[in-house]
Parts: C-alpha cells; structure tokens; sequence
C-alpha cells in the first residue's frame, strides 16, 4: 500500500538560530516588539545584514512567551510544506502533539483548501491559556501568491492570544493596512534597525573587544551608517590589521560598494586554507561536517567550521548540539555570485559533489536541487525518479512542478517519472501539458525504447494515467474507446493501483477522489466498467478498486439502491479491515449502518458504529473514531435515546462556542440535530451558518446539500416556514442534477411534510419546473401507509459467503468466541455479523435463526450448492 507518510522535518528550519553569547541589547527595538504583541502582526522590514533575524532571536531568549519559529527559504514556495512547517514549528514551541493532531487535515493539501488548515489551527490555538508568537524568519524568500493569501487569512483570524512576527528584506506583498489602522500592526523598518552611536560602541567594546575611540567610531558609522552587516566586518578586518587609521581612510575613500571592499578586505585576509573551504562551502544552504567533508573532498571539515565559528566569520549555527551551520545570508549570496561568475567549472562540480552527497544520506530534497544547479540534468532525473513518489504524496505539487520547469525541453525521461508527472498535470488541472506527456511515453512505448521488462508495466501505468485523465476532464466517450483497447494481461503496477486515496475525510465521496458528491449517472458506469476491467485482471484487492467500489457503494445509497450498495459495501470491508486501511473501513462502515438504518433496523445500525468505534480505537487514531460517534449519536436521535446521543456527542469535544471546521462536519451536524431535538434551534442555525460557507469554498456538494437541508429543518422547527422552504429550495437546487434522494429521504416525514409544502407553494404560482417535478420524485421514494417494513422482504437471498458461514457456525453449536477465532474476527464484529443474519431472517435468536432456516430449507441448499466447503 502506497500511503501518505511523514517527510523529513529539519528541525534547524524551526529553530531559532544560534547567536553568540554577547550581543548588543537593542532595548528600544525590544521594547517596541514587546509593546506590539497586543495586536496581530509585527514586522521587521529592511534589507540583508541589518540584523532582523537577530534581533528576533534576541527577543525569543529575553521573552517569556512561547514562540515558534520557521526559517524559511526559496523551497518553501509550496503551499503544503511551507504549512508543514508551520505546523511543527508549532509542535515544537507551543503545543506539544500538535502535529499530529493537524495531520489529517494537512494531507488534504493541496487540493483542499489551506483556509480549512488555517481554521483548524486557530481553533486549537485559541485554547491556549497563555499568549505565544509565530516568527517567520526571511519572508522575501515566498513568491507564492497562494501563500501569501493563505497568511493574510490566518492574520485576519488570529486568536486573541496569538501574534504573527514577520522578518523580511522587502515590504509585505499582501496589504496589512486594516490593521496598521486599528494599531493593530507594528512596524520596524530599516532606519529603526540601523545601529546608534551608543549601540556602536557596546558592540566594539564590550562584544568584539575592539578598544575603537569615540571619533573612529563616528567614521566607522559615518561610513557604515549604522549597518549591522558592515560593523561586523570591519570588526574582523580590523582583529587581522589593528590599524584603524588606515583601514578607515581606505574604505572610506573608495568607489567600490562599502559591502564589496569588505568582504574583499576580510577574505583576503584568511588562510589559504580556510578561504578555499568557505569559498567552496558556499554553494551549500545548509551544511554539517561530512557534507562539507564530501564537496571539499578533505576530512577535517569539522575543525575547519569550528575555527570560522571562532572567528565569528558569519557561520551560524542552526542546532544547539552545533551539528548543522548555515552562513549569514549576506556572506553567502557575496561567495556564490563571486564563485558562479570567477570559477563558473568550481561551481557546477560543487554543485554536483552536493548532490550525490546529500542523495547518499536520503536528503533527495537538497540531493535534487544541487543537480539542477551544477545542470545535471541525467542525475538530477535519476533522483527525481526516485523520489517523485513520495513528494508527490506529501502533496508538494508546487515543488515538483518547480522541478520539473528547471529541466531543458524534451528530456527524456524514464518512464515511470513521464507518468506520474502526466499524473501530476492531470492533478492541478493541466489537460493539454499532461497529454503532451502521455503522447511521449506512447511514442516511446510504440518505438521499441523501453527494455522488454517494463514494457508492460509502462503500459499499465499509462492505463491508468490516461484513464484519469478522461474521467477527471469528463471526456466518457474516450475513456471508454480508450478502455477497450487497452491490452487484457496489463499486470498491476503497485505505484498507480495501491495509492491510499483517503487519508481523512468520513466518506470517500467527499474526497477528490470520489469528486466531492459530484458523481454523475455517467461517471457512476465508467465506474463499474472500471471496476470490471480491474477485477477480470485480477486486481480486486488493489486500493484502487476498492475506493472505486466504496465510492460506488456510498453513490448507490444516495440514489436509493440499497441492496447493490450492501453487495458492494460487503465486498471492500473483508479488504479494509485485514489491511486495516483506515479510509476505507470507516467509511464503509458508515455506508453499511445507513442501509441498516434506511431499512430499518436501528439495533443493528448501533451494533455496527459500537464495533467500528471499538476496532478503530485499536488500530487507529482517535480521529478516525469521532465520524463513527457522530453517526451512533445519530442513531441514538432516531431512537429516542437523547441522553445517549448527547453522551456521544460529549466524548467528541467539540468547541460549539467556536465557529466550527469544515473537518469536523460531520460531527458537528450530528451536534445540531441533538439541539434541534433539545430545542435548541437557534444555537443550532449558528453553528450551520458558520459551517456552510466552508463546504462552498471546499465545493463539496455533499455539504452543500446536507448543510441547508438541515437548516430548513431547524426553521420548520422554528415555525418559520418561508424560511425552510427557501433553504429547501437552495438544497434541491445543487442535488437535482446528481438526483440526490437518501439525503432527503433520510430525514423522515418532516422532510416529506416540507417537500408538499414546497411542491404546493411553487405549483400555485407558476407551472411545473425542473424543481418541483424532482421534489415531486423524492416523494415518490418515502414510504407510503400500509407498505411493509424494507427490512422484511427479500432478504435471505441476501446472506453473503461470510454469513452463510457464521450461520453454519451456529448450526454446529459453536460459541461466538469460536467463531471469532475460526475467521479472524473480534467478539464484537460476530455480534454485529450475527444481528445482521437474524435481520434477514426476521428473527431475533440463534435458536430461532436455526429454525427459520430449517424452515425455509437454507441448510439444504447450502450443502447442495457447496458453500459449506469454503
């Protein structure tokens, strides 16, 4: 099973860095920070060596409020990972546990909405007993005009207790103007961060030890004008020539750029030794000992980094152990451009030295981007290759597309990254790019130019990335030519066919995948063509097609065919369960207790949510239990029960005094239904309308139906019946074109009641319309007076395999722990497959089962057919 799994996470990224022991108190700055942490946002705008990050850092150690940290950098232009690391820089500082308590609605990035994320987050931190703050370092490195949305959002929203601190070389690309308006916004820009006279001189003295006059100290400033960056490197030149007489008349008459002369000044001042490391070093953002070792080709990197960390020459140290360094972004960007423009040779081998380096240790991130510097491009292939896969399931779609633009035009490369990069197209909505794709491993394919050995194997990748290309784009027609040309003996390719396609979402119609509700009639028979082509190929318990057939199934419950949607449901829960797959067991077994439900048998439904809760307890996270509670509350409602539903709905936690999450829908309308049936309709209209603009924004139509139907229902409560029937209309109006039915037939006779009304209404004031004829149809599908109960006829047919079995268990007086052991199975689960067998049967015991069956010559026809002998 191919699955999402947890990157690499350099804690030197959300980390403050290391600063030396003495540092200048820049009080005034401090204070104005200190002071600005009653509003939103700070920020500390001015170009490179002005010491904002220091500062920062200077603030983080002094404070006593919890601060997370991310050092951010030209690869953070992903709006998955540059959130990744927000997150655990959360984790790392303020909230303990945080991380994984927001993976699940993190892997739904990118095609989810990051507000969905910034929601979330705020929601957990506005439980914080304390005031804390978010840095993030190097702000100018982010182009991604989707980042940039994304943190305007979360300033909009920021909880009392939190505030945002923003370190960059350029003003804000995203206007903060509203909150510099309601002194909500705090300012330090580049004049305010130049150093003072008085500041100058604690530095020389008291930091560097320099025993500078007042009047040198004036020329130095008058040169410098207070920059950090320049103090600094006078202050090394000057330990390597004590004559401060001369050095001032030198740079202060010179017409090179004050940056430049000293640098030049510093360096040429070094051993030849330790100017050869940091010239080479340079082409590294981050480095350690044997990374260094591996692109100077020498042993002794460690000494070497120490003894620049010694002469404070612009080395900082990222981690307390002062295993990994980075050098001061000034320093750097003056080396790389000296190296790449003098030794442009030096600079690719470098690079390359890098790359191989890094891919040695499992660092494929840094390991790919040193490859497309040196302009590798047959090693940096070779380990996009390789590492495609993973990026791709960490939803880092903006990296790979970023990776992929740095390589020259038509690269060939293998076939497995040709595919998953059409796939990736296909992903981000880019048809025409990803056919272009397609039609070059087709080509290829056609030409004889893949090895014998993978000829197939490309051929079924191709298979499925096509296939994805004509369902997602809606071309039917095609998929289908498409589908019967395709070869019968294709073998299973594990990397297209055993995604785990569900890491979060209660129902895998609302994921992509299951197109978010929007499951046509047409789409709904590519499916099961689908799901035939994969089975006659032997490919039934490969992830791919049981998410298709639990999609089916939870599309056959809505448009109201109950007994295909059992079959199919009874099919993925063997497979979910053994293979313990999370996103498929829980929602299949949300599907298996809506049709208990819808056809009756209540008991059973609450049996079926009480085993699920209990396996998934044991083998999984909590997340995965809270949609099952929120259906046994449910349950519970339609029983009657209301102190057991709300005893449900307690154990979810759910902070109804906070507007609610998009992730937590589910939960959160089981909550509604239990204050409609306390009468608490108006808190319940609350929380539904802060809910309802997410499933608009996720474009969820499953919300979108689900959410007005039941504020109609809340208004129908509340006497208001214009209102209902209004909210009626707005849900009809998204559901008619899917034909929508469970969803309102579910709701009962309240439902039915509100759909005459409706009918009745609009029948009086215009002619028939595609609205009312649909309302008209769902009627139809309520059970009338007089018919029988759904769970009484035709359903001994229904008895599956593993039903047959357990009644064959019964049959021979075996125990239900027996029977568990016998099938692999937990008490509970035969319970629940037990209740399952007396509902077919109409009865409710094992004795009578046993008799029932003999009456209706069940045991002869089972031993005639063969089915005992499975």
């Amino acid at each position: 099973m191919i699955r999402y799994s947890e990157p690499v996470v350099l804690k030197s990224k959300i980390s403050p860095p290391l600063t030396r022991e003495t540092l200048v108190a820049r009080d005034r700055l401090l204070h104005k920070i200190s002071k600005g942490m009653k509003g939103r946002l700070t920020t500390v705008c001015a170009p490179p060596g002005f010491g904002k990050t220091t500062l920062l850092c200077q603030w983080v150690r002094h404070n006593e409020q919890a601060a997370a940290w991310v050092s951010l950098d030209e690869r953070d232009n992903d709006l998955a990972r540059f959130w990744r690391y927000v997150v655990h820089a959360v984790d790392a500082a303020i909230i303990p546990g945080f991380a994984e308590l927001m993976a699940p609605v993190l892997h739904t990035l990118p095609q989810g909405s990051v507000d969905t994320v910034i929601d979330v987050m705020m929601n957990e931190l506005h439980s914080l007993d304390r005031p804390a703050a978010l840095i993030l370092d190097d702000y100018h490195c982010l182009y991604d005009k989707s980042i940039h949305e994304s943190v305007s959002y979360m300033i909009d929203i920021l909880p009392d207790n939190m505030h945002l601190l923003i370190a960059s070389r350029t003003e804000l690309p995203f206007s903060t103007a509203k909150w510099l308006v309601r002194d909500e916004r705090t300012d330090i820009p580049a004049p305010h961060m130049l150093f003072t006279s008085e500041e100058a001189e604690i530095f020389y003295r008291e930091v560097v030890n320099l025993p500078l006059s007042a009047d040198h100290i004036a020329k130095v400033l008058g040169v410098t004008e207070g920059w950090a960056a320049g103090l600094q490197l006078v202050s090394l030149s000057l330990q390597e020539r004590p004559d401060y007489e001369r050095l001032v008349q030198d740079f202060s008459g010179t017409d090179l750029n004050i940056a430049d002369y000293l640098f030049h000044e510093v360096l040429s001042r070094l051993p030849a030794e330790l100017y050869e490391f940091v010239l080479q070093t340079s082409v590294l953002q981050r480095m350690d000992a044997s990374i260094c070792d591996t692109v100077t080709l020498r042993g002794d990197s460690r000494l070497l980094l120490e003894r620049l960390r010694s002469r404070n020459l612009f080395v900082v140290a990222l981690d307390n152990g002062h295993t990994w360094f980075r050098y001061h972004h000034v320093f750097s960007e003056f080396l790389r451009t000296r190296l790449r423009h003098e030794q442009p040779q030096q600079w690719t081998r470098l690079n390359r030295l890098a790359s191989l380096g890094f891919a040695e240790r499992g660092l494929f991130d840094d390991a790919i981007d040193h490859a497309i510097a040196a302009e590798d491009y047959a090693l940096a292939s070779g380990l996009l290759d390789k590492h495609i896969l993973t990026v791709l399931l960490r939803g880092e779609f903006a990296t790979l597309l970023s990776w992929f633009a740095c390589f020259p035009a038509r690269t060939a490369w293998p076939s497995q990254l040709h595919l998953l990069y059409a796939f990736l197209l296909i992903v981000t909505g880019q048809f025409e790019r990803a056919e272009d794709e397609m039609r070059t491993v087709e080509i290829r394919l056609a030409n004889g130019e893949y090895a014998p050995e993978i000829r197939d194997s490309v051929r079924s990748g191709l298979f499925f990335v096509k296939a994805n290309l004509m369902f997602s784009s809606g071309r039917y027609e095609q998929w289908y030519a498409f589908a019967e040309r395709m070869n019968e003996l294709l073998p299973e390719d594990p990397v297209f066919y055993n995604f785990n396609f569900n890491e979060s979402e209660p129902l895998v119609r609302r994921t992509a995948f299951g197109l978010k509700g929007a499951l046509s009639d047409e789409a709904g028979k590519i499916g099961r063509r689908f799901v035939q082509m994969l089975e006659a190929r032997g490919w039934k318990e490969s992830l791919i097609n049981q998410y298709v057939v639990q999609t089916l199934a939870e599309s056959m419950y809505e448009w109201n065919c109950l007994e295909e949607s059992r079959q199919l449901s009874e099919q993925v829960e063997k497979v979910s369960r053994a293979k313990r797959i999370t996103g498929l067991f829980v929602p299949n077994r949300i599907t298996q207790a809506r049709i208990d439900i819808a056809e009756g048998r209540l008991s059973l439904a609450g049996e079926t949510m009480d085993e699920a809760i209990d396996f998934a307890s044991r083998h999984a996270e909590y997340y995965w239990v809270r949609p099952l509670r929120a259906l046994r509350a449910r349950i519970h409602l339609l029983q009657g029960q209301i102190d057991e539903a709300a005893g449900q709905i307690a154990l979810l936690q759910l902070p109804l005094d906070r507007k609610p999450t998009y992730n937590r829908e589910m939960e959160v309308l089981s909550a509604t239904r239990l204050l409609g049936a306390l009468g608490k309709e108006d808190e319940a209209l609350r929380l539904l309308e802060q809910l309802k603009p997410q499933g608009r924004r996720e474009g969820c139509l499953i919300s979108m139906i689900e959410i007005p139907i039941q504020q109609a229902l809340m208004e129908q409560r509340r006497g208001q019946s214009g209102q209902a029937l209004d909210f009626l209309h707005e849900a009809l109006s998204v559901a008619e074109p899917y034909t929508y039915i469970r969803s309102f037939v579910d709701e009962g006779p309240a439902m039915a009641r509100m759909l005459q009304q409706y009918v009745a209404r609009r029948s009086a004031s215009e002619p028939e319309t595609r609205l009312t004829a649909y309302a008209g149809k769902l009627l139809g599908w309520f059970p009338q007076p007089g018919d029988p109960p759904a769970s009484s006829a035709g359903l001994v047919e229904a008895l599956t395999p593993s039903e047959w079995r357990m009644l064959n268990g019964i049959r021979q007086g075996a125990s239900n722990k027996q029977i568990a052991l016998e099938h692999a199975l937990s008490e509970g689960t035969v319970k629940v497959y037990l209740s399952r067998i007396y509902g077919k049967l109409g009865v409710s015991s094992r004795t009578q089962a046993l008799l029932r069956a003999q009456e209706l010559g069940l045991f002869d026809r089972q031993d005639s057919s063969g089915l005992n002998s499975e």
